[in-house]
């Protein structure tokens, strides 16, 4: 069994926590904020109708905007609150239960790679540093060979972009394009946020 994530931890600490999260981006999405930008930027390095893997999908919002685009989304994330909250307002894509660090789409009638993956929402911060190069080797499992992964989150959080970057680089992916936001502003040293555009090697 893979030590607990971050995200694990403060469920466990406070049981309100996933609910509250899920309704708050519900009201967000009732004010009428954009939560599609990352999905977006996703969509346009995508073939239409391709495989999207959405890699700690949350309540859905990201791929839900990509299976509305008309893609094969298949989202997962260890909170089955989420889960369920992305099942009740999201239906369409498949929406699983399940840890990244020990992902295994195969094992679950999934065997063809994705043609992207999407990793937003600061997910890689919210892991277990003992398993941040595990998740990764196993998106990097699942992807096509001609396929790309976009993964972003914020500084200050305990994972160094630099230190991600060379995790990255183990577990088999190489970046092609780095960027500040996910709307495309450019990457620089003073950046606060690493939108990595990432491919298999």
């Amino acid at each position: 069994m893979t030590e607990p994530s971050t995200w694990i931890r403060m469920t466990r600490e406070d049981p309100g926590h996933s609910a509250a999260y899920v309704e708050r981006f519900r009201a967000m999405a009732a004010g009428g904020a954009d939560l599609a930008g990352e999905a977006r930027l996703v969509d346009t390095f995508l073939p239409r109708n391709a495989r999207v893997l959405d890699a700690g999908c949350g309540p859905g919002r990201v791929g839900a905007f990509l299976f509305e685009a008309g893609h094969d989304v298949v989202g997962v994330d260890v909170d089955p609150v989420l889960i369920a909250a992305a099942e009740e307002d999201h239906p369409g894509a498949r929406w699983l239960v399940g840890d990244l660090a020990e992902l295994d789409l195969p094992a679950r009638g999934i065997p063809d790679p994705f043609d992207g993956i999407v990793c937003a929402g600061n997910v890689m911060t919210f892991l277990a540093p003992a398993t941040r190069v595990e998740v990764l080797q196993r998106l990097r499992a699942h992807v096509a060979a001609d396929g790309r992964a976009a993964i972003g989150f914020g500084a200050g959080r305990d994972y160094d972009f630099d230190e991600f970057l060379a995790d990255a680089e183990i577990a088999g992916w190489a970046p092609d394009l780095l960027l500040a936001t996910w709307d495309l502003r450019p990457f620089t040293g003073e950046s606060r946020f690493l939108v990595a555009l990432l491919r298999p090697v």
